[in-house]
């Protein structure tokens, strides 16, 4: 059974653990990264049976599918042509434990602080700290996977494999997933520590963790253990690249999209200009009604609507309306009080009110509308 790379008592962990039934394992004698021809003999010595390849599933179709069709490069080594280089390089190296990445939260510590605390207090003995020789042997045992299913790959050249070639894909292809991403989950403290480090201001924290773990990701896979040195000093490096790529991506951006996002400009206005054309309807229909007269107004009337409202019919009101005057101001040009002048508005304002709610079938409104059509 393939050990889980997840972290100790994580949710997720958790989660598998439940879904998951559980599996008894085999012999204690066999490893899940041995190669898969001495696990084959080892189980049919024990049993004393030919072994017996079960059905693939779907997914498992998909996968050897998609591993035969990518290009599967990998880091070479003079270690991988040596004889018995699968039990040198998977039963002679030191085993390195995986790391407990529970405390990997970057985007929660803002929000839960008493978890970051308890995440801050917890990282020195959850973090490990691989020595040289330790990385080698990850590195190693993780490219010896990539090569064998680049054999596999140049010796099929195109041409459907059986049953057995089948497992041994899967095989490799599980053991070369497993160890890039126990590599990953050691180094993911790098990504924190370089995002920390850059300081750039128009890019959100969030972006520049994913950008950093995509370019870590990319450092496993062409790292070359065989120089003599730590895979920090790599990964560093191009991280730091990444954020750059991503500040002058952001930057090109911000040069041709130099409005920023505003909430308003997804506010739909339908209210607001249906208000507005509503408005302006009912204005045009009752000046319509005081230039013809239908409320039949007096002439005093007329003229204190005309000066109040500035309604003329004139011309040059098109291109400059008449301005409205007060009650005084009418009041003197008609020569009565301002008093006067509101109660002869009032009376005026009723009459149009009362044309205006005449919305029976036979009513002058009604009659008015049928003769202009």
């Amino acid at each position: 059974m393939t050990r889980s790379m997840l972290g100790k008592d994580s949710p997720l962990q958790r989660r598998t653990l439940q879904a998951q039934a559980r599996v008894t394992r085999g012999s204690s004698s066999m490893r899940s990264d041995a190669p898969l021809n001495e696990c084959e003999q080892r189980k049919s010595s024990d049993t004393n049976t030919p072994t017996t390849l079960s059905t693939l599933s779907m997914i498992e179709e998909a996968t050897i599918k998609h591993v035969l069709a990518m290009k599967n490069d990998f880091i070479d080594s003079p270690e991988f042509y040596k004889r018995n280089a699968a039990r040198k390089i998977y039963e002679k190296t030191p085993e390195v434990d995986p790391p407990d990445v529970s405390w990997y939260r970057p985007l929660m510590d803002d929000f839960t602080p008493a978890r970051s605390r308890t995440s801050g207090s917890n990282r020195k003995k959850s973090t490990v700290v691989l020595s040289l020789e330790q990385e080698r042997a990850l590195f190693l045992r993780f490219n010896f996977a990539r090569f064998q299913l680049k054999k596999i790959q140049d010796k099929l050249n195109g041409r459907l494999p059986k049953d057995k070639i089948k497992r041994e894909i899967l095989h490799w292809h599980r053991i070369a997933g497993r160890y890039r991403e126990q590599i990953a989950e050691t180094n993911l403290a790098l990504v924190l520590a370089m995002a920390k480090r850059t300081r750039l201001s128009d890019v959100d924290f969030a972006d520049l963790v994913s950008e950093g773990n995509m370019a870590l990701m990319r450092s496993v896979d062409k790292f070359d253990c065989e120089r003599g040195f730590k895979f920090s000093t790599y990964a560093c490096r191009a991280i730091l690249k990444a954020f750059s790529r991503q500040g002058m991506k952001n930057a090109r951006y911000r040069q041709r999209f130099p409005t920023e996002y505003d909430p308003a400009f997804e506010k739909s206005d339908h209210l607001e200009t249906k208000r507005a054309t509503h408005i302006e309807e009912s204005a045009m229909e009752v000046k319509h009604i005081v230039l013809n007269n239908e409320a039949d107004l007096s002439e005093v009337e007329l003229s204190v609507l005309e000066h109040r409202f500035g309604v003329s019919d004139s011309e040059s009101e098109v291109t400059e309306p008449k301005r409205a005057l007060t009650l005084e101001q009418v009041g003197q040009i008609i020569g009565v009080t301002k008093e006067r002048v509101r109660q002869i508005q009032n009376k005026a304002l009723e009459k149009i009110r009362i044309i205006l709610d005449d919305d029976t079938p036979g009513g002058r409104r009604s009659n008015t509308f049928a003769t202009k059509n």
